[in-house]
């Protein structure tokens, strides 16, 4: 086939638009073709008609006896099958009879069908119980057509051939047949056919020396040999089926249809032409490629040649693009042993299953488990990208997540594999988590950068990500309130992956079905110690709105917390440092929250300078407020309000240094609103050497610090008076919380609170807020607010779990806006200083939650291309926006949907 000819897409299953009819002697004539030609076809019809099948490791007698009762169609195509045991081998000996004028011994026929239907119905619903119901008719029609058929007339055929060798050729047919069937219903590597063959040899010998012993030992073991290699070469051809292969030849030289009875489905052997026609079909287009693969593994046992072609294919693949190859590969195939091929060898497992077929023992248990024995596996190999992405998601799919690390380590450096290593290495330390404990210590991932190869699967890992940190809130926790809603919020979590598992990856589908119910039952032990609770009052509402935040609500912080205890605690000297950051983003509360980390040997003093007005009396008013902080951290009186008037430098640095002279250990002064310097500067009510005397200050001792804390403004403090004090400082950035903090914030403000929220409304406040601090605390707070009215004002009962709805109808309050007019007035007021543009930016970008382009931006604003640019860069500095994409937008939703409502931008 040319490569330039579309890709046709093969759909070779049955064109049957009913089910069977139990009248129909056309349908009989069907079942019987489906059983000895297509049987593949009973495994479709089943799936189409029959309703919901029970997975084989589940299935049971009992499950079995209640599917037959439910469903009319399984039931009634074991009748058919039944009839068909009965009526054929009747049917074959008649027609042998009328027209080929052979003795049928019709005692022995009826002796062979009453035999055949007890073990037909036997196939029919034991091996019902093993392979459903389809495969069970199956093989009881071949068992029982075939014995039927040799105890009428296979004994008048062959004559004078003693009993004991019709009995192994007879057992050789049928259980050649068997095989087929097997593979034929299962579509999987036709790899047992040597084992088939030898067994036969063994069936055929046992059967013939169980008879001729009888007779004489010397007898017996002639017996033995002549009729199983009878066996062995009848059986055999039963297994391969060159008739059907010889059939189909005609197939090779042109194009397969998609609907022929000449379509060889029963045949392992390889057909002419086909693998080179499926390589061409996967390189012109990978997709429909592999879904033609599918067709030919459901329908057809060409399971050699579809291996051999996608293992070209695959060889021939870019390394950029072989793991996403791989993956489709792996996202539905029919049978999951293409994907294992594709790093195994197929050639060396076919010699070792020749060279281990003398142990009939293992395949017998291979026979009843449809596994292999491990001594017929070979070695999956990781010796080149193809073969190590084919490994990985083949150990993914064994639940081995392990050894899937292993193998997508090959591949971590091309596209896709740094994910797939990581969600290998993320499952697997989820799947070694078997208890409550073991859970807790779970390394949470940091997820991969988009786009995602697995983005459902991706999904649910944040759900157990979500369960993770709810349990080690259940095992820190001392409030028997709080661990119940973080019990509760778990096995929810854990609910919703289940119930949306059937949307996984196959791959990794088994593998977390698996880690969620193994967490559901390490919960459930710990049921008891949880609890449930009730609420029978108005719930006191813990979140903080405008003052600084202590306590469980102080969190996300712990990087900055612990990089100043390393320059105030774990240093040889205190360093000064700066706190700057977007407007209510928690400086103030990292300030408050740093003096609990400090020890006894250090303390802090925190200066808040809003608090200074206009200062009439210049600077000796500013120090003033900051001594009289200090002397009652330390005890040790201020100086006189006059000296600091009339000498206010010198005055300081003389209190500073009696100060230093009784300090144990260190004393770090945080003056926070430190902007407040900037704007006494401009206004001439203090002198511009303030600066420098401040520097001089922060030099002058090794046991005394100064912390200042403002917005980014602070930072881009040009004027020359700032530049020499900013070379003496450290400089901390304080920016918007992650997700965790802020879901932390939010489900467990305290010990005993009371309400929960769901996952899907804690994911809402963190898109609205980004993680605005200030943001985060007003809508838990307006939330509580809510709850208490509805139920303990209006006396109405609702679910003490707030869901997306409860966010949007508190947004959507105009009381929501009005109380967080603080922070959305601070943003909007600081557009106006620096780079010129920024308010004409924010109201053009509002409209568009997705964003714009900076052409977009350029043609709207009306402004030059260095002036955009310098505006943007300013604004991206304060936290307003960020590009993503390509695309410039307002980072925090809710000031771009404040924007919009109060300051949109006019069309005049």
């Amino acid at each position: 086939m040319s490569l330039h000819q579309p890709v046709p897409r093969l759909d070779l299953a049955p064109k049957l638009r009913r089910p069977l009819s139990l009248w129909n002697p056309l349908d009989y004539l069907r079942l019987l073709y489906w059983v000895f030609f297509f049987p593949q076809a009973l495994r479709w019809y089943v799936d189409t008609f029959g309703g919901v099948n029970i997975a084989e490791s589940e299935m049971n007698w009992r499950k079995l006896w209640e599917l037959l009762r439910q469903n009319p169609i399984q039931r009634q195509l074991l009748y058919q099958g039944l009839v068909l045991t009965v009526v054929t081998p009747a049917a074959i000996c008649l027609i042998i009879d009328k027209i080929g004028n052979v003795y049928i011994d019709w005692f022995q026929l009826a002796q062979g069908v009453g035999f055949s239907v007890i073990i037909g119905a036997w196939f029919s619903m034991g091996g019902g119980a093993l392979f459903g119901v389809g495969g069970g008719v199956s093989k009881g029609v071949v068992v029982g057509v075939g014995y039927s058929v040799a105890g009428g007339v296979m004994r008048a055929l062959m004559g004078g051939v003693p009993k004991g060798a019709v009995g192994g050729v007879t057992g050789g047919v049928v259980f050649g047949l068997l095989l087929s069937l097997l593979f034929g219903l299962k579509a999987g590597l036709a790899r047992s056919i040597a084992t088939g063959v030898v067994l036969n040899v063994a069936l055929g010998v046992a059967i013939s020396l169980a008879e001729g012993v009888l007779g004489s030992v010397g007898f017996g073991v002639t017996l033995g040999l002549v009729g199983g290699l009878v066996s062995a070469v009848v059986g055999g051809l039963a297994l391969i089926r060159p008739d059907n292969w010889l059939i189909g030849l005609s197939l090779s030289l042109k194009n397969i249809p998609n609907s022929s009875c000449l379509l060889p489905h029963i045949t392992p052997i390889p057909i002419l032409q086909l693998q080179k026609r499926l390589q061409n079909w996967l390189q012109q287009d990978w997709e429909t490629g592999l879904h033609n693969t599918n067709e030919l593994l459901a329908y057809t046992l060409q399971f050699i040649p579809v291996v051999k072609a996608v293992n070209t294919v695959l060889a021939k693949t870019s390394s950029e693009q072989i793991i996403w190859c791989v993956s489709q590969l792996a996202e539905a195939p029919f049978d999951w042993e293409l994907v294992r091929f594709a790093s195994a060898s197929l050639d060396e497992e076919l010699k070792l299953k020749a060279q281990g077929i003398h142990n009939v023992f293992s395949f017998y248990l291979q026979f009843r488990l449809e596994r292999f024995p491990a001594s017929f596996l070979t070695d999956i190999r990781l010796d080149s990208p193809a073969r190590a992405s084919a490994a990985g998601f083949w150990y993914l799919y064994e639940k081995r997540p392990i050894q899937a690390r292993k193998a997508f380590a090959v591949v971590r450096s091309l596209l896709y594999g740094e994910e797939m290593y990581t969600l290998a290495q993320t499952l697997a330390a989820f799947h070694e988590a078997k208890d409550a404990l073991s859970i807790a210590a779970v390394q949470l991932p940091t997820f991969p950068a988009e786009p995602l190869l697995r983005p459902v699967t991706w999904k649910a890992i944040a759900s157990l990500r979500r369960v993770v940190e709810d349990v080690q809130f259940v095992n820190s926790s001392v409030s028997r309130s709080a661990k119940s809603m973080a019990f509760n919020r778990a096995l929810g979590e854990l609910a919703n992956i289940l119930n949306q598992a059937d949307s996984l990856p196959q791959a990794q589908k088994e593998l977390i079905r698996e880690i969620v119910i193994n967490w559901g039952m390490s919960l459930l032990q710990i049921a008891g110690e949880v609890g449930e609770i009730a609420i029978t009052k108005p719930v006191l509402n813990p979140y903080i709105v405008g003052d600084p935040v202590q306590g469980n609500l102080f969190v996300g912080r712990e990087d900055i917390i612990r990089q100043l205890e390393e320059l105030w605690v774990t240093g040889y000297q205190l360093q000064s440092v700066v706190l700057y950051g977007h407007r209510r983003m928690g400086k103030t509360s990292i300030l408050v929250n740093a003096a609990n980390s400090l020890g006894a040997g250090i303390q802090l003093v925190y200066v808040n300078l809003l608090r200074l007005g206009d200062t009439p009396q210049g600077v000796g008013e500013v120090l003033m407020a900051i001594t009289d902080e200090i002397s009652q951290a330390v005890k040790i009186p201020p100086p006189a309000d006059a000296d600091l008037l009339n000498l206010p430098y010198r005055t300081f640095e003389r209190y500073l240094k009696q100060v230093e002279a009784q300090l144990e250990g260190g004393l770090i002064i945080a003056l926070d609103e430190f902007e407040k310097i900037e704007e006494l500067i401009e206004a001439e009510k203090i002198p511009q050497d303030f600066m420098g005397f401040l520097r001089g200050l922060v030099q002058m001792s090794s046991k005394i610090a100064f912390a200042f804390a403002g917005l980014h403004t602070l930072e881009e403090m040009t004027a020359d008076y700032f530049q020499p004090f900013f070379a003496s400082v450290i400089i901390i950035h304080v920016g918007f919380q992650e997700r965790a903090a802020t879901r932390q914030i939010l489900a467990n403000p305290d010990d005993d609170f009371l309400l929960d929220y769901t996952p899907e409304a804690l994911d809402e406040i963190y898109n609205l807020t980004s993680g605005q601090p200030y943001l985060v605390q007003l809508m838990g707070f307006q939330l509580v607010r809510r709850y208490n009215d509805f139920v303990f004002e209006q006396g109405r009962s609702r679910s003490p779990v707030f869901t997306v709805e409860d966010v949007a109808a508190v947004i959507n309050d105009p009381e929501f806006f009005k109380r967080g007019r603080y922070y959305f007035d601070g943003v909007w007021g600081q557009a106006m200083r620096g780079a010129d543009g920024q308010q004409v930016i924010i109201q053009v970008l509002a409209p568009h939650p997705e964003g714009l382009s900076f052409d977009a931006l350029a043609e709207s604003t009306a402004l030059g291309s260095e002036q955009l640019q310098a505006a943007l860069d300013m604004l991206m500095r304060h936290d307003v926006v960020a590009q993503t994409e390509g695309c410039w937008r307002i980072i925090v939703e809710l000031f771009r949907c404040w924007v919009l409502q109060n300051h949109p931008l006019s069309r005049e």
